[in-house]
Order: C-alpha cells, then structure tokens, then sequence
C-alpha cells in the first residue's frame, strides 16, 4: 500500500522536517497507485502536501511528496535560479518547476541530478554532487554532503529519529492522516 512507502520513505516530509521526499513504488498497479494518490491528495491539500508521479514505466513509479510552501521558498534560495536556468528550467513557482522536472524525467536519458533542489537538499551538495559523479563526499546520509558536513550529520540524525518514531506509530495503528503536520 502507499501509505507504508511514505511511512518508510516520507516521514521527515510528512512531519515537516524536509521539503519533499521521492521513492520508487514496484508493488503496485498503476491505475491503482493513481487512485490511491488521488484519494491521499485529497486528505493532503489541507496539511500543505502534494503528491505527483514523476516518471511511469510499466509498473513502476517514481513518486514525489512535496510541500508546496517549502518548495517555493527552496526555489528562491539564492543561485538557484540561476542553477536551474542552466538545465533549461523557466518558472516562477513550484507548479511550473515540477512540470520541468517532469520533461526532464521523461525526456532526457541522463537522470536529472538537479533533482537535489526539489529535495530541499542545499544548493552546495547538488552541485558538489553532479560536479563530482556522486564521489568525494564528506559524508552522507539522506544526501550526499558535499558543504557543511556537520550541519548535514545533525539533520540526519534528526530525520532518521522522525523516520523511527513514524514507523513504530505506524505499526501501532496511528493513521496517515494523524502522522501528517500541517504547514
């Protein structure tokens, strides 16, 4: 079900710690994973997330939780712009920078790294990351750390708790709705 993925995968983002989180669903059919994402924006809308399917193929499904609030701000960091202008984005919000990483998901053969923006993840490791291939880091947890490690080992450490806490709330029965913090 959809709802364990975002358990496993999205929690920080459900709690309101991270921007956005992605995750790739193998288990279920597309029609149904549609449906249920239907189903769950709706209850979501209220709390300030979103979710969409960034790339389809056969079934599998790469599935983006955001909060719409948090990307916008992400967005207007200073030298993002400029950073995302250089691999063709054109936007003014969050709407329109998502269909572009739509295009890109499913118009380019190269995974678009720049992807590391939508995540919340700091300007310096995206560009640390696609500068060297992914090598290198300083350290890595959630991301790939590519500036300020110690900043990034605390913020792990504080995700990988809220990952924990929503799993075993998760097990005794709390629901999606009640683990979910409003923006």
């Amino acid at each position: 079900m959809l709802e364990d993925y975002l358990i496993f995968y999205a929690s920080p983002t459900l709690a309101c710690l991270k921007t956005a989180s992605l995750f790739n669903v193998k288990r279920i059919p597309l029609n149904k994973l549609e449906a249920q994402i239907d189903i769950l924006n709706k209850q979501f809308k209220t709390k300030g997330l979103y979710l969409t399917i960034l790339k389809k193929s056969n079934n599998n499904a790469l599935v983006y939780l955001y909060r719409k609030t948090l990307l916008n701000q992400d967005l207007l960091r200073p030298g993002v712009n400029e950073f995302l202008k250089a691999y063709g984005y054109e936007y003014n919000n969050a709407d329109r920078a998502i269909e572009s990483l739509k295009q890109r998901f499913n118009h380019d053969e190269a995974f678009p790294h720049e992807i590391g923006i939508f995540l919340g993840y700091p300007l310096e490791d995206v560009i640390g990351y696609i500068q060297n291939s992914g090598k290198n880091s300083k350290c890595c947890g959630f991301w790939k750390v590519y500036g300020d490690d110690k900043s990034a080992e605390k913020k792990f450490l504080k995700l990988d708790k809220c990952r924990s806490i929503y799993n075993r709330l998760w097990k005794k029965g709390c629901s999606i709705h009640k683990l979910t913090v409003a923006a």
